[in-house]
């Protein structure tokens, strides 16, 4: 009977390892159609995909009045930038650098902050949006009349997404950098008191124009990634109302999990290799 048991319970913790294998194999072919469907999202419904476009970047309803993901985008890299300059000034404060706060803002707000807030921001509006709107029309049956009408779901509900957010996220985190930069500099020398033209000095001459340029293709795919997941988790949801609410968890979930790694193996793959930092002008 013990030989039995353990073996039920063996049987039991691979059948969750299957389980596990099966569902990030569901998960990539989805991701693949989703990617391969961006064609046909563009050629056959492009008044969808600009409505996207609007819904994603302003919002809808009363969202719209605020201004939807661009001033919670701008909201949350203006503040990540204040606390990366107060805490920078304290911290180089404390050996006598303070002067370099200008530097630190242009180095870490492009690499690692700027991104990150970000990545963070997408998946806390348009992911979790993404994900209810599908879910809601899963358990509503809207996909399935969408399939029955030869209408293809993946193109029409997913492809149109992931393009309106590769196209909303370029204007969307050139807002996010620049409210990060505008928040460091207006924290440092209109708060803490430094002088502008230290500041504007240092910030200028370690402001590296590849580093911006990388940090844009990081906030793409960062974008991308985490319109796949939510995407995914919408279309598939089960179990009525209550399975939404289930499914945008997760979804949130596992997207800042890879907004995080997706900044680490990007900032490993161009900054890894950099043993020393020349703090000369």
């Amino acid at each position: 009977m013990i030989g039995i048991d353990r073996l039920d319970v063996l049987r039991r913790r691979w059948s969750g390892v299957l389980r596990s294998i099966d569902e990030v194999g569901a998960q990539v072919l989805f991701a693949v159609r989703s990617v391969a469907s961006t064609g046909k999202a563009v050629r056959s419904y492009p008044r969808e995909t600009l409505r996207l476009i609007s819904e994603i970047s302003l919002g809808t309803g009363l969202l719209a009045m605020v201004g939807g993901s661009v001033v919670i985008m701008g909201l949350l890299t203006f503040f990540a930038g204040a606390t990366v300059a107060i805490q920078g000034y304290d911290s180089l404060g404390d050996i006598g650098v303070e002067a370099f706060t200008g530097f630190l803002s242009a180095y870490v707000n492009v690499r690692v902050v700027a991104p990150v807030t970000a990545g963070v921001g997408l998946a806390a509006t348009i992911g979790a949006g993404t994900t209810a709107e599908l879910g809601a029309m899963r358990i509503s049956e809207e996909i399935d009349a969408l399939d029955a009408m030869a209408i293809r779901s993946v193109p029409y509900l997913v492809g149109t997404r992931l393009t309106a957010a590769v196209i909303v996220v370029i204007p969307l985190y050139a807002l996010g950098v620049v409210a990060a930069f505008l928040a460091s500099r207006i924290t440092t020398v209109l708060v803490l008191g430094q002088s502008a033209g230290v500041y504007d000095h240092y910030f200028a001459t370690f402001l590296n124009p590849s580093d911006v340029l990388w940090s844009f293709a990081q906030a793409l795919a960062m974008a991308v990634v985490v319109m796949l997941i939510h995407s995914y988790y919408g279309y598939h949801t089960t179990g009525g109302p209550a399975g939404v609410g289930l499914a945008t968890g997760r979804a949130v979930r596992l997207s800042l999990i890879c907004v995080v790694t997706v900044t680490l193996l990007i900032s490993l793959a161009l900054y890894g290799s950099a043993r020393q930092l020349h703090l000369a002008g």
